[in-house]
């Protein structure tokens, strides 16, 4: 279950970032609004999953409601499911 959200995160942090750095700039410079499309459905999609993953692995990984939550706020800052995934993930 944790290889699956680590695969997960690591696609919804990249989705994240297309969409921030990629898409938005193309849809709002150069009003071309097609990848913002496809990308962020995908990354809806890849957020849904994310949400739901970590809420099944919160057991397996023993996390109190505040490590949770910040596991579940890393999906709103940019690059923080990486961080999430180095901090909570790692077997390091």
């Amino acid at each position: 279950m944790i290889t699956i959200f680590r695969f997960i995160s690591y696609l919804e942090g990249i989705s994240y970032l297309l969409i921030l750095f990629v898409t938005m700039p193309l849809k709002y410079f150069f009003e071309s609004p097609g990848p913002n499309k496809i990308i962020g459905m995908a990354h809806g999609f890849l957020f849904l999953l994310y949400i739901v993953f970590a809420f099944l692995v919160k057991p397996e990984k023993k996390w109190n409601i505040k490590t949770l939550m910040i596991v579940l706020l890393c999906s709103v800052i940019p690059f923080g499911t990486f961080w999430m995934d180095k901090k909570y993930l790692s077997k390091n």
